[in-house]
């Protein structure tokens, strides 16, 4: 089951108990230590029982509170205990513990007296007065709602956690261009081509050229720094990284790298080598070692 929290499952962590379920199975083991408890107790203060007795006390009280365990569930999900709201929660969670803990009495007492009524066993629950008694219970109940506010809280921490969005991966950054005059910003996808010569370095976008003083392999990692990727690699697998299908920019010739979105065409040429047209026409011829590049 998916629906109310009872359990989920994903891919990850597998099947998962939800909080009701999850309450639920540790309750078991709790009514059996408590009900042998109450009777080796009362076998060692002199009180005659029968052995049947603690158990039909334990297991009425824990039915009616893991019944109930769904509306602290509803609770905490209208009053989340967390964040700026938090004392004005703890504030109302504390008065429902006064109607959890009456109601917890008002239907375990008498679920207790019918299953004693086809034994010639005694029951009296209020023997030590009814307010004294109320008194008694609130107390053991406001321990057993904090514990499942607890668990629900917990919960709901959990699943908002794993089903919180994956944050988007940031796009390409601008890139930084000092030229000998000035400084300009461009997009990644704004340069068309990057052509070597010796240590300078000409940025060939659209509107225009630039001429920086750096190598054509310095511009390949910034263009990575920058969030594109990049594809560097000759036939043989000798120069640069891995291929990467896909990538922005792609190494065409050893002094040419080409920003693959603005790739028109390509023609073979009768040399073995190749030539791409580009978006705003240019034309480039690359070297057959780096054809395997283009994918």
């Amino acid at each position: 089951m998916t629906s109310g929290g009872d359990s989920v499952t994903s891919g990850k962590a597998g099947f998962r108990l939800g909080p009701w379920a999850s309450i639920a199975l540790v309750t078991v083991p709790v009514v059996l230590v408590n009900a042998t408890s109450d009777l080796i107790e009362m076998n060692r203060s002199g009180l005659r029982v029968h052995p049947a007795e603690p158990f039909i006390w334990e297991i009425s009280s824990a039915l009616v509170l893991v019944l109930m365990a769904p509306l602290v569930g509803w609770a905490v999900k209208r009053w989340p205990l967390r964040g700026g709201a938090l004392p004005m929660a703890l504030l109302i969670h504390a008065a429902l513990t006064v109607p959890f803990s009456l109601a917890h009495v008002g239907v375990m007492v008498p679920l207790r007296e019918l299953a004693y009524l086809p034994t010639p066993w005694e029951y009296d629950f209020f023997t030590g007065g009814l307010w004294m008694t109320l008194i008694y219970e609130w107390r053991k109940d406001l321990i057993t709602y904090a514990i499942f506010a607890g668990v629900y809280s917990l919960y709901a921490w959990w699943q908002a956690r794993e089903t919180a969005p994956a944050p988007s991966p940031a796009g390409p950054q601008r890139i930084e261009v000092r030229t000998s005059s000035r400084t300009i910003f461009l997009m990644p996808g704004e340069i068309l081509y990057l052509e070597s010569a010796g240590n300078y370095v000409t940025l060939h976008t659209a509107a225009g050229s630039h001429l920086v003083r750096a190598t054509l392999s310095d511009w390949a990692k910034r263009l990575s720094a920058a969030g594109t990727s990049m594809t560097d690699q000759d036939k043989s697998g000798q120069i640069g990284t891995v291929s990467a299908p896909g990538s922005d920019f792609v190494r065409i010739h050893r002094s040419r790298i080409v920003n693959r979105h603005h790739i028109r065409e390509t023609r073979s040429t009768a040399s073995g080598d190749f030539e791409l047209i580009l978006s705003d026409g240019t034309a480039l011829t690359g070297s057959r070692r780096f054809r395997s590049a283009l994918g």
